[in-house]
């Protein structure tokens, strides 16, 4: 019994090891975040601006990826490139004033409904997520990135420097330095796709390989079945004498 019971208390340490690693799992985790630059707030509608400094564009996409997949990714570029985390936005940009940094914007869904070109988001992203955003409408802003604010603004607020209380709602970004949190028997990279319209079908792909020693590679422990005993004796009456 003192055996099936360190058995089982192994395999609950275990799980609650998978759920606190498993938990954060909807965004790029929190571990080092790349410093608030700018925010600009109207109700629903956020975009916060963090600033990579000597990270390109894909280098910063990369880290990303590798953390969390996105949803959706646009293809491969030096320039410009978005992720699509469920209703987050995250809008890379090479910095015009400083091109060895690169420019994170993460917009809610309706920040880049109220402010996005529809005809300029459908270079980068299916047309399908674009259709499924505005509605299969199209968009009305002239806006194209943070990088861009002065030329094509925004329709609606302006970029400010954030506050305590923005830092404390901010969404968080994570540079990847050192070990990777990987899925059992994959590891995740980024390869680009084709620019232009299509129907439906996802530009940006992300591949996942056979193979790691990830902490969900370790073999599953067999759990047998208790067994018990059964003995049979003889119950004999006393003879009388």
């Amino acid at each position: 019994m003192e055996g099936v019971s360190s058995r089982w208390l192994k395999i609950i340490i275990v799980l609650g090891l998978l759920a606190s690693l498993l938990s954060g799992c909807g965004a790029p985790n929190v571990k080092e975040s790349y410093p608030l630059e700018s925010v600009n707030r109207d109700g629903n509608a956020t975009s916060f601006v963090y600033r990579a400094s000597d990270q390109s564009v894909t280098e910063v996409a990369e880290s990303l990826s590798a953390q969390k997949m996105p949803d959706q990714i646009s293809p491969a570029n030096d320039e410009r490139m978005f992720l699509v985390y469920g209703s987050q936005w995250y809008h890379l940009q090479q910095d015009p004033q400083k091109p060895e940094d690169t420019l994170v914007e993460v917009n809610s869904e309706e920040y880049v409904r109220n402010n996005y070109d529809a005809s300029f988001l459908q270079m980068y992203l299916t047309a399908r997520l674009i259709g499924s955003l505005f509605n299969s409408g199209y968009g009305t802003g002239s806006y194209r990135g943070y990088g861009s604010r002065d030329i094509y603004k925004p329709s609606q607020g302006s970029y400010r420097m954030p506050t305590e209380q923005d830092k404390k709602i901010a969404p968080p970004i994570t540079v990847v330095r050192q070990g990777l949190v990987s899925r059992r028997g994959r590891s995740g990279s980024v390869t680009g796709g084709t620019n232009g319209s299509d129907n439906g079908n996802t530009k940006g792909s992300i591949s996942r390989e056979r193979g790691g020693s990830g902490y969900f590679d370790a073999p599953r422990q067999r759990i047998n079945k208790p067994q018990t005993r059964y003995r049979t004796g003889r119950i004999g009456r006393r003879g009388r004498r």
